[in-house]
């Protein structure tokens, strides 16, 4: 069983906010912001412009509605750039022309990025991220965590923090080092940052009842041997054992304690050709109905 961890502060020297300059996006920028000036982060804004559709004959120079699309990108982002919200913030911009598939990776590698902010479309749930069908591969497969502002989440004023922040765990997994660890790093981190009260929660679904109060003290215990000595100093934690499907378990909880962030880990996508088409449903469920951001880390 794995032991306490001893907390590091977490740094954000840089955050990368994609944007398609939509609702969900605006409304994913106070996030953003308030990371960036608790941590005194550069917020790097960026763009993607879609492929250029495949010509059956190539032009002897760039086609004139190109260079109008892409012009029109720059100045939608240099106007990003001077919103009140962002006052004295630094911010950078970037834009690229490619499928987000390559071109966050890559953003994320050559910009040292240490987070990426998402915001959400509430069409189709998660399947219409902000960044379109391929969003979940981004935090699939990002070597940074992601916070993903979702199509329920409530709105954050200019100066928000989270003062109550959940992070589910499957006691199944830390044994294995695999999912748990990383996410109960940065949710300690946050909860300390933040002095906010820290819920640590695993869901065991058909406990019939009779059984409960063994497998929930037993749970308990298992749960407070992953908490740092002195985590009662700088949070109020919590430990909460829920007896339904994890999913259900993480939204409930978030809307009873009015949870402002949920911290969780994700597995990383296992094949680069299959990624956008395998199921992800615990992830995918959360993101997409939560009433506050996600946090995914990848394991």
């Amino acid at each position: 069983m794995a032991t306490a961890p001893q907390v590091a502060r977490i740094t954000l020297r840089n955050i990368l906010f994609p944007t398609d300059f939509s609702p969900a996006s605006s409304a994913a920028l106070p996030f953003a912001l308030s990371l960036a000036k608790m941590y005194g982060s550069t917020l790097l804004m960026a763009h993607a412009l879609s492929p250029a559709p495949h010509l059956q004959v190539i032009p002897d120079h760039v086609p004139e509605e190109d260079d109008w699309e892409w012009e029109d990108a720059r100045d939608k982002l240099d106007a990003c750039t001077h919103d009140p919200l962002i006052g004295d913030t630094r911010c950078k911009t970037l834009l690229n022309r490619g499928d987000l598939s390559s071109v966050i990776p890559t953003m994320i590698q050559e910009h040292s990025v240490d987070l990426v902010v998402l915001g959400t479309h509430g069409r189709r749930g998660v399947s219409k991220l902000v960044l379109g069908s391929g969003a979940e591969r981004i935090y699939r497969s990002a070597t940074c965590p992601v916070l993903t502002i979702g199509p329920k989440a409530q709105k954050a004023g200019a100066e928000w923090s989270p003062r109550r922040i959940l992070c589910p765990v499957d006691i199944a997994e830390i044994s294995s080092k695999r999912q748990t660890e990383p996410a109960l790093h940065y949710a300690l981190s946050l909860a300390e940052e933040n002095e906010a009260q820290f819920l640590l929660m695993h869901a065991i679904p058909l406990v019939p009842w009779q059984h409960r109060d063994a497998v929930g003290q037993q749970t308990r215990e298992v749960l407070e041997r992953l908490l740092p000595p002195q985590a009662s100093d700088w949070c109020t934690p919590d430990l909460v054992v829920r007896y339904e499907p994890a999913v259900e378990a993480i939204l409930h909880i978030a809307v009873e304690r009015e949870v402002d962030l949920i911290v969780m880990g994700v597995h990383k996508a296992r094949a680069a050709g299959l990624s956008a088409h395998l199921p992800w449903p615990i992830a995918s469920e959360i993101v997409s109905r939560a009433i506050c951001p996600v946090l995914t880390i990848r394991v």
